[in-house]
């Protein structure tokens, strides 16, 4: 399929990369159908949405800077969106880049999403250690400090 893209322009899509997030992501709740592309440097990604070209969002795997990262989401939460073992979620921390500062990434709205179903959804943590805004590279420096 063809799809708009923020950072590429038109561009043709494997329909098993559409991601649909029923309850949409905070802030952006009408739009529900995205595409999870690679990005030009790697590690991250693009989800892109396919209702507003110019709704896209920058992705990081978390666990690359932050190995210690815990999610504690119900069993019930997760089977919402076909998620029934660990090894079939993706986990996503959008990540902002701001003009004139550090890049962060959000912890504690982390992107789950099935591997199986192809659905997600954005959780919200209530454990003091994840904030909204972390440092990657900071992060990054710091763990391998330890």
């Amino acid at each position: 399929m063809k799809v708009a893209t923020k950072a590429s322009g038109l561009i043709e899509v494997d329909e098993r990369q559409k991601i649909t997030f029923p309850d949409g992501l905070f802030g952006f709740e009408g739009f529900k159908e995205y595409v999870l592309l690679d990005a030009d440097r790697q590690p991250f990604y693009w989800l892109q949405s396919l209702d507003v070209e110019r709704v896209a969002f920058i992705l990081v795997n978390p666990f690359l800077f932050r190995p210690d990262y815990e999610l504690n989401i119900s069993n019930e939460e997760m089977a919402e969106i076909g998620i029934y073992s660990p090894e079939k979620a993706l986990i996503f921390s959008i990540v902002t880049v701001p003009p004139d500062g550090a890049m962060t990434a959000n912890l504690q709205g982390p992107l789950i999403i099935s591997r199986d179903t192809r659905t997600g959804r954005q959780a919200i943590l209530t454990d003091t250690r994840w904030k909204t805004k972390h440092d990657i590279m900071a992060e990054l420096a710091g763990a391998g400090k330890s």
